[in-house]
């Protein structure tokens, strides 16, 4: 059923504007523009707080050169109220197409208006929801009875009908059309909406015949609606010079209808088609003369107004406003100019006919060495089998025969027949080297009828097709592949998607009638929550009538399509155990969306007994439950994050540019299992970026794994990290009941890639070590060339502009989210992704997915302890570098230096004003100096000398890869224990260290010790007396001579202030 699409917008009220009428307040209204359609608001008098709670209806549009595809909302104060002479501009606000999300998604959401002119005072916010609806529509007329002439000869739709024209009845009526305009601002006549034609010229009079006469054999257009259609007459052919006429009419026609076709969904591209089939008749359609391939409709067209031309389409998307949404807008193919040609001969075995049998016949292909078998044909009308297979050619140049023999595996074939092989029907030889090559974007090559021989089937044909083709044909994925493992679908390349999730937030307040009162005693009660496999409580409340309160707020994960509910149960904690007084189920449909920090309204639930089926009330809840979009669900450690948007869409930023990544393939991998005493590796490639996942095939049993498959992602942010992945599948082996079918896959290493290290337009193709850290240390695996490259398309200044915005939604800085908490709902989200994409087709099993998403990352590990000290040592080393160098300096050391830094200090005290622009400076030249040592890798990638992994203990990797609970025997657990406390020893002197310290600076004026507080309080009165009297400059001019005086100067022991401040007390003595 055919549906058109609506955007709309709901215009529900601002806060705080600018007063403009000159006694203080403001009578504002609004004006929202989209794809050339105008439509206001009523106005809401002297209110600087208006609400409206109006609904705005537009017709979609899809991405134009003409009108912008952005919303344009202004906010105007009404001229009529109030001394002004015109409508004074309030603010505007405009909205990219693909922030518009369904019905059902949407959220009030409230926008800060922007300035319309350089020089406007403007303030306040606008609330608005804005989605899109598809609207089906409605049926056809029925035709018109004879009966009623009248009616009959005002709908033109019928004589166009009998005409054999379609009819106009999908085509919006005139009064319709006006009506959609009735709240427009119109400046001489209505705006022209996207979906709208110009006017046209009506006739000048009822009953007068146009001046071009009608074709042969098509009604009168003001004909009677009851006369008599004439007889159709064959098909004429027009003249050329009628066919230049014709087809510039109905070229003409086409943009004049664009109401009448069905809207296209998001998932859909644009297909051009015959006029007469996509657009509806207009109502000056005088005739409609149809031939055997191409029909053509004749338009009368205005003599005022000059035919509109065709708008050239773009090849390439050339804005990221698109009217599509983000995820469901199709991708076009990639030009696979990142990796390898790898040219494969495809051969499309579709059916056969006038077979001697009875049975499920096969197909043999065979080319060389190669061959392979397909599945049993299904017996229609044909038999018909429609599979394809790709046979490598590893060298084009090579000679060889394709062979396609049609088998009977049981021998059915009917007993008469002559041929010697039973079982054979017969076949068809090409030679290879004269099969066509095609590349696309080349259409498919149509199949043929061949008629086999050598074979029992003296009359039987096969229908097939052969090419030479590349890996980006668009029947390579789904084919049979030499490289893999047959036809096993596990072995396919395939593209997931996350699932979008949400942070359910759900603040139980209070509950209220849960028991009797005389039979109420001070008792304590708990919420349990669950979603799915998601259980929290709230702290247990104390009451004694029978009303607890929580105040407290569960924070849950959940994922779209939402399929399961919200379960409450209240109970009441007793020595024996919890006892369950009422649940309440709350479906998520039910469930309001926000996307900031607004209030939620709560709401009272009623509590149903769980064990009685006619649901007796026992009790209410109140809660305030809602989805926060202004978040974004954590699936990735913060630190290797590759995305960082919001869940709700109308947050989303245009994204900054594309990666695109070729994953060419592996080098020297170790075999990782066994099968039939022979050491094999079935390896794949995983990627992932964002929300997208992408799987490279399964090449089967071969070391040096060739791939070549190239992959797009969006970039919205720079400061995102690509993560690809090798592993070893253990589904090619699958088979029903086997155990091979519940073995995970093994992992073989994996590698990171910075989106802001990589050059705008620069194509990064690079080999790069597999290692892997288990339990006898690190290894390599093996070696993945890939290829990079980066793309920017957003101007220079706006991806610059990226880099001094928040990391993370304005939600999390708002109402942040506790580490321990964060940690906890990441864990969740993995386990819901790493549950949605097992299920898929094939599966990207669990194992893989905790591996790429680093779900075991903050297990405790020695290792990583050490990793992170020197992390911090070689943080301090460049301040210790800076201390050395001041200790050498004032030592004379290095005497010209020294002499240098005096005449520093000297115009740096006398003029202060230099001091901040010196260290600027100094700071440039320290990294244009680094720039002669920046790193030469092309990319970093992980390395095992800063993971101490090839120095790190076998006892400690034991200890990090031990589950927890620990299954190791009590000998091991008590020697890890008695290194933990050895290590843990040593982190207390120096904590302790770092507060003896600390309470020494406090002892200064505590007078802990009186003579050494008088001591410092009275050289703080000296102090203060000398720089009252002495000019700063001076001080500080002799302070830094005598700080860098001549070590003649010099004593060799430590200054007084030194041992003053070591004498000072602190709290250690006291400590037990």
């Amino acid at each position: 059923m055919a549906t058109t699409r609506k955007l709309i917008v709901e215009v529900v009220d601002a806060r705080n504007l600018v007063p403009k009428d000159g006694h203080g307040t403001s009578s504002p209204y609004v004006v929202i523009d989209y794809y050339g359609q105008r439509k206001k608001t009523h106005t809401a008098i002297r209110d600087l707080n208006p609400t409206w709670n109006e609904v705005l209806e537009f017709n979609w549009g899809k991405p134009s050169e003409v009108f912008d595809d952005v919303l344009e909302l202004d906010v105007y104060h009404d001229k009529n109220y109030g001394p002004t002479t015109r409508n004074n501009s309030l603010g505007r606000i405009k909205l990219s197409s693909d922030q518009f999300v369904r019905k059902g998604e949407e959220a009030l959401i409230y926008y800060p208006l922007g300035k319309k002119y350089l020089f406007s005072w403007i303030q306040g916010e606008i609330g608005l929801k804005v989605y899109y609806v598809d609207e089906v529509i409605p049926p056809p007329a029925p035709p018109v009875e004879e009966g009623k002439p009248e009616e009959a000869k005002a709908d033109p739709a019928t004589t166009a009908a009998e005409g054999g024209a379609k009819p106009e009845s999908d085509r919006q009526p005139p009064t319709e059309a006006a009506s959609n305009f009735g709240k427009s601002e119109t400046a001489g006549g209505p705006p022209l909406g996207s979906d709208q034609a110009p006017p046209l010229e009506p006739p000048a009079e009822t009953g007068k015949p146009d001046e071009r006469q009608p074709a042969e054999g098509a009604p009168p257009l003001n004909g009677p609606p009851g006369a008599e259609k004439p007889p159709e007459e064959p098909n004429p052919v027009p003249s050329p010079q009628e066919a230049g006429r014709d087809q510039a009419g109905a070229q003409a026609a086409t943009p004049t209808a664009q109401d009448s076709q069905p809207t296209l969904s998001p998932d859909d591209d644009i297909v051009i088609e015959p006029a007469s089939r996509n657009w509806a008749p207009q109502s000056e359609i005088m005739a409609a003369a149809t031939t055997g391939s191409m029909p053509e409709i004749r338009v009368a067209r205005p003599r005022t107004i000059p035919p509109p031309q065709p708008m050239p389409r773009p090849a390439a998307p050339t804005t990221y406003n698109s009217s599509e949404p983000a995820e469901q807008a199709q991708i076009e193919r990639s030009s696979f100019d990142l990796v390898e040609k790898m040219h494969y001969v495809f051969i499309r075995v579709v059916k056969a006919r006038f077979l001697p049998t009875n049975g499920k016949p096969v197909a043999e292909i065979a080319i060389g060495s190669n061959r392979t078998i397909s599945q049993p044909a299904r017996k229609t009308n044909f038999f018909e089998w429609d599979q394809t297979f790709a046979f490598r050619r590893d060298s084009p140049e090579s000679s060889s025969n394709l062979e396609v023999s049609l088998l009977d595996p049981r021998g059915t074939m009917d007993p008469s027949s002559d041929t010697a092989a039973a079982n054979f029907f017969g076949g068809i030889c090409f030679d290879v080297t004269d099969i066509p090559l095609r590349d696309p974007p080349d259409s498919p090559l149509a199949p043929q009828w061949y008629r086999l021989e050598g074979g029992g089937a003296h009359s039987g044909d096969l229908m097939l097709a052969t090419w030479i083709g590349t890996q980006a044909d668009e029947a390579f994925p789904d084919a049979w592949k030499t490289d893999t493992a047959g036809d096993n679908v596990n072995s396919r390349a395939k593209v997931y998607l996350s699932p979008k999730l949400w942070y359910l937030r759900a603040t139980v307040i209070e509950a209220q009638d849960i028991l009797p009162l005389t039979a109420m005693k001070e008792s304590s009660f708990q919420i349990r929550a669950k979603i799915g496999f998601q259980v929290q409580k709230t702290k247990v409340s104390v009451n004694a009538n029978g009303n607890p309160r929580w105040n407290e707020d569960l924070l849950f994960v959940a994922a779209e399509p939402f399929s399961d509910h919200l379960e409450f149960s209240l109970e009441l904690r007793q020595p024996k155990g919890p006892v369950v007084l009422g649940v309440a189920r709350i479906p998520f449909t039910t469930i309001e969306r926000r996307v900031d920090d607004r209030k939620v309204v709560s709401r009272w639930f009623t509590l149903e007994d769980p064990n009685d089926e006619k649901k007796m009330y026992k009790g209410r809840i109140q809660m305030g439950l809602c989805f926060d979009g202004g978040y974004h669900v954590m699936d990735e450690a913060a630190h290797v994050c590759s995305d960082y948007r919001p869940t709700a869409r109308q947050l989303w930023k245009p994204p900054v540019g594309t990666v695109e990544l070729g994953i060419i393939g592996c080098k020297n991998l170790l075999p990782m299992k066994t099968v039939n005493g022979k050491g094999t590796t079935n390896a794949y490639t995983v990627a992932k970026y964002g929300s997208k996942w992408v799987r490279t095939r399964t090449v089967s049993d071969c070391l040096d794994p060739k791939w070549n498959e190239q992959y797009t992602w969006k970039v919205y942010d720079p400061c995102t990290v690509l993560t690809i992945g090798v592993f070893d599948s253990w589904g090619v082996f699958e088979i029903s009941d086997g155990k091979e079918a519940t073995r995970p896959d093994f992992r073989i290493g994996k590698i990171r890639i910075r989106i802001s290290t990589l050059a705008t337009g620069r194509v990064y193709r690079n080999s790069y070590p597999l290692l892997l850290l288990g339990h006898s240390g690190v290894r390599k695996m093996g070696e993945i060339e890939v290829a990079v490259r980066f793309v920017r398309a957003a101007p220079t200044l706006d991806f610059l502009h990226v880099y001094t915005q928040p990391l993370l939604p304005l939600m999390h800085h708002i109402k942040p989210l506790g580490v321990v908490q964060q940690e906890i709902l990441r864990n969740t989200a993995v386990r819901i992704i790493a549950g949605h994409l097992s299920r898929s087709e094939p599966p990207l099993k669990s194992e893989v997915v905790r591996y790429m998403l680093d779900a075991d990352l903050n297990t405790f590990s020695m290792r990583k302890v050490r990793v992170n000290w020197f992390r911090i040592v070689g943080v301090i080393a460049s301040l210790i570098d800076i201390v050395r160098w001041i200790d050498d300096t004032r030592t004379w050391k290095k005497p010209t230096a020294t002499i240098l830094v005096h005449a520093l200090l000297v115009m740096l005290v006398w003029f202060p004003d230099l001091i901040v622009p010196t260290l600027a400076f100094y700071v440039f030249v320290i990294g244009v100096w680094n720039y002669r040592f920046r790193s030469r890798d092309p990319m970093p990638h992980l390395c095992p000398r800063i993971s101490q992994a090839d120095t790190v203990d076998c006892d400690e990797l034991d200890e990090e890869f031990d589950a927890v609970p620990s299954n190791r025997s009590p000998d091991i657990i008590r020697a890890r224990y008695d290194k933990l406390r050895a290590i843990g020893a040593r982190v207390q002197t120096v904590l302790g260290d770092f507060a003896t310290q600390g309470e020494r600076v406090q002892s200064l004026v505590t007078w802990r010790d009186p003579r050494a507080t008088g001591i410092f309080v009275g050289l703080c009165f000296v102090v203060a007396l000398i720089l009252y009297l002495v000019p700063s400059k001076m001080v500080a001019m002799a302070f830094g001579f005598y700080y860098f005086r001549h070590p003649l100067f010099r004593d060799r022991m430590p200054p007084p202030a030194m041992n003053f401040f070591r004498r000072l007390p602190s709290l250690s003595d006291r400590i037990m």
